[in-house]
């Protein structure tokens, strides 16, 4: 029920902060509306008006995060470090779906938690799926999709699925 009832909420303020304009004041302010909800937020958790943030019963932010244009955040298990910027267009999903009876329709519900590390900006057009972990420091390369766990910190990351490219330092 709880998680029912943060979907609503969640909708309730994008719906009511849709049209305050997309600067820091108000985007904090967004930010702090979503808090009510979340597991766990930050200081100045910036949040655009056409992002959007479901199940924040499930969403722990750390200080200093920004969430772009129409990104969706959705799931159950998903934390973000100090100091992430998340681009455009990015779809951070903690859950999946299991085939049943010939369809993915009725399939139960498979979650895995999602862990983006302090630092570490995820650039536009970005998937993050259950199950990856984002290293501190990092970057995940415009149009990647993450979907498994890496470890070394201050790299770049990227295609699809997303492999190590190089050391950042």
């Amino acid at each position: 029920m709880k998680v029912k009832l943060s979907i609503l909420y969640s909708w309730l303020v994008k719906v009511s902060t849709l049209l305050l304009p997309n600067i820091p004041l108000f985007m904090r302010f967004r930010g702090f509306l979503y808090s009510l909800m979340m597991k766990g937020c930050g200081r100045n958790f910036q949040v655009t008006s056409t992002a959007v943030l479901n199940s924040l019963t499930g969403l722990k932010v750390g200080d200093h995060v920004y969430i772009a244009h129409n990104t969706v955040v959705i799931g159950l298990d998903i934390e973000i470090g100090d100091e992430v910027l998340i681009g455009p267009n990015c779809i951070i999903s903690s859950g999946n779906h299991t085939f049943l009876n010939n369809s993915y329709r009725f399939g139960k519900s498979l979650r895995r938690p999602v862990k983006i590390g302090s630092g570490a900006w995820i650039a536009g057009n970005c998937a993050v799926l259950g199950g990856s972990i984002l290293p501190p420091r990092s970057v995940l390369g415009a149009g990647s999709v993450l979907n498994k766990k890496y470890e070394a910190a201050d790299s770049l990351y990227g295609g699809t699925p997303a492999l190590f490219i190089k050391e950042m330092r």
